[in-house]
């Protein structure tokens, strides 16, 4: 995939503003617009939305740290532009909004499924011991999917500004 210094500065620029709206939200325990930004990259960008994912995943580990809970976001994320890669390109327009918003709501929901390998690998968990990680987290996931589901009311008009925004550039 080549890119073009614009889609450079475009694809920096956008992993920034993910990086910057997780700043602003972390007072909110897992209520954010991550899944809504890479699901509206996925919709704009198909294959190309993993630089800006890939850019916020590094200045994460730049300014919180590259610790082991960062690890699982090397994956993690690439899981939800997959669903959305996986989705039809031509939906019908009606189910659009509640497809999206459904992918978006499932990754949130079953994050802590998503995350819990690698952390029993990392901290040497047996499957009981990632089974009741996971069931500890279960409050906090039921929020991140819920959260994700109606925050999803902003992907197609994300979306609709960056094919504006691309096309201008293009």
């Amino acid at each position: 995939m080549k890119l073009t210094i614009k889609e450079i500065v475009v694809f920096g620029m956008l992993g920034a503003v993910m990086y910057a709206s997780k700043f602003i939200m972390e007072m909110l325990p897992n209520i954010h617009l991550l899944g809504v930004f890479i699901t509206a990259f996925t919709i704009v960008y198909r294959k190309k939305a993993l630089y800006p994912i890939y850019v916020f995943v590094i200045l994460d580990g730049i300014f919180s740290g590259f610790a082991t809970w960062w690890l699982p976001y090397l994956y993690v994320w690439a899981i939800l532009w997959a669903a959305v890669m996986a989705l039809p390109v031509n939906m019908p327009k009606k189910a659009r909004p509640f497809i999206y918003m459904s992918v978006c709501a499932a990754h949130g929901f079953l994050f802590g499924v998503l995350y819990a390998p690698a952390q029993a690998v990392l901290y040497g968990l047996s499957f009981k011991g990632m089974l009741a990680w996971i069931a500890a987290g279960l409050p906090f996931d039921l929020i991140h999917g819920i959260s994700n589901f109606f925050c999803g009311l902003l992907i197609l008009p994300i979306a609709e500004v960056l094919k504006i925004g691309r096309d201008m550039i293009t």
